[in-house]
């Protein structure tokens, strides 16, 4: 079925190399490229050895067979035609240079490239490729440049459409622009020609495999322990929280952070984009937003999924980002009944937040007096929380703010925590700490009351303003 050697034992191969005339004819003997030994980027000669071994690869090889079997046996199989193409090219490769040579091919067929190494990193926290040549990560949270390439830009249009397919979606030149997400959660954006001028932009947010807590927040000396414990009773006492912050500050992990001191008996309904909060609750429902199908039709948005969440009976309604209209339907949940409710969106302040939220419900096309909208937000928002990535890279929780209520036409809010920079260390390492503004008695006092949580948050505040 597949050529002599299935006979054999072997499901994948059209035809042996050593029978296949076509290939024959193809393969010339080629001297081996140059060794990248010490280097940072391997050679061009690579690169095209790679690409013709891969072509010859292609034309041997039956790839939907490939999909029927177990990994470790697929690998097998293209090794073992690999090793004789080689040896049919006479490329003269060392053990360690073959090795690396079957292992890229076999990322390239079986799994996402050139992208498998760092995507196996749990250091990474993003990986950015502009195009076929240049690829970036954030480690540390610095940026930098790796030897990584991909063969071309056709290659990396391939791997961005397998990733985007595995969750039903699509990226081509008709729909250029896909939110998408890998099997382990990490988070995928995918930008491709005639949008992205030079190759695709394909951006990957890392999913971390141990979901963090505020606990590992504190050692990482994103919040005080106090501060800490003040969040660990904002959450568990069913305030309504917004967490604000720029790209790439951390809004996420946060989210997931707060999300563990709900009860486990709570219902929680979690509407995203691309599905990437770790809740250990038992009891959750997980939603994600969907784009039109080829005809234009399908297209469910989060302002869908929110209202729908409305009909499903929640304790708690989370939002992974509020970027639109929704953010209206999120502000009726908070307020009738969906205590504890939460969501982030970007912005650098409180302040800033409150205003974004009021801005969304206006372009939402929401006729109501600018008054009106506020006084829903005051009714609806209990505590705001800043994250930022400081220019040293690290993250950290820079205020804790509640609403209070409305004087006049304008909000009033007041911080309960906040981050003072004293400056920097030798390394360039920002140094500050938490304090507390001096409130003993925040808005949310009486919530803590009513869940026994009232000297805790003393104790807590307490504690943060020594």
């Amino acid at each position: 079925m597949f050529g002599k050697r299935a006979e054999a034992g072997s499901t994948a191969l059209k035809a042996p190399p050593s029978e296949d005339k076509a290939i024959e004819k193809k393969i010339e003997p080629r001297v081996a490229p140059p060794s990248n030994k010490g280097r940072n980027e391997p050679s061009e000669e690579y690169y095209e050895t790679k690409a013709t071994i891969f072509n010859a690869l292609f034309e041997t090889i039956d790839v939907s067979a490939l999909a029927g079997m177990q990994p470790d046996k697929a690998r097998e199989e293209i090794r073992t035609i690999v090793d004789e193409i080689i040896a049919i090219r006479n490329v003269r490769l060392s053990v360690s240079e073959q090795n690396q040579l079957i292992t890229e091919i076999c990322d390239d067929i079986l799994g996402y490239g050139p992208l498998e190494p760092l995507l196996a990193r749990d250091d990474i926290a993003d990986i950015m490729v502009n195009g076929a040549k240049h690829v970036f990560i954030e480690t540390g949270g610095k940026m930098q440049k790796t030897n990584i390439r991909f063969r071309d830009n056709t290659q990396l249009m391939n791997i961005c459409q397998r990733i985007v397919s595995q969750v039903g979606r699509r990226v081509d030149e008709a729909s250029p622009i896909c939110d998408a997400r890998l099997l382990d959660g990490s988070r995928v954006n995918v930008i491709a020609p005639p949008l992205a001028i030079d190759g695709p932009a394909l951006t990957i947010r890392k999913f971390k495999k141990d979901s963090l807590r505020l606990a590992d927040l504190v050692n990482f000396k994103s919040i005080s322990p106090a501060g800490a414990r003040v969040l660990e009773i904002i959450g568990a006492c069913q305030c309504n929280i917004i967490i604000s912050g720029g790209t790439g500050s951390g809004k996420t992990t946060l989210l997931n952070c707060l999300t563990s001191f709900i009860h486990p008996d709570e219902r929680i309904i979690t509407c995203e984009d691309s599905a990437e909060l770790q809740l250990q609750q038992p009891h959750v429902v997980r939603l994600e937003t969907r784009p039109p199908n080829l005809e234009g039709k399908g297209k469910v948005t989060m302002t869908d999924l929110v209202k729908n969440c409305l009909r499903m009976r929640p304790e708690r309604i989370i939002v992974g980002e509020v970027r639109g209209p929704e953010a209206f339907d999120l502000l009726q949940a908070m307020n009738t009944g969906h205590d504890g409710s939460m969501g982030t969106l970007h912005a650098n302040s409180p302040r800033e937040a409150l205003s974004r939220i009021e801005s969304m419900i206006t372009m939402g096309g929401f006729s109501l007096p600018a008054k009106t909208i506020r006084e829903m937000i005051v009714g609806s928002v209990d505590v705001i929380v800043q994250a930022a990535r400081l220019r040293d890279g690290s993250r950290r929780i820079t205020k804790i703010t509640e609403v209070i209520g409305m004087e006049g036409d304008v909000i009033v809010s007041q911080d309960l925590l906040v981050y003072e920079m004293d400056g920097e260390d030798a390394n360039g390492n920002i140094i500050g700490e938490h304090k507390s503004t001096g409130i003993a008695r925040p808005a949310f006092w009486d919530r803590a009351r009513y869940f026994n949580l009232e000297r805790e948050l003393a104790e807590a505040l307490e504690a943060a303003g020594s």
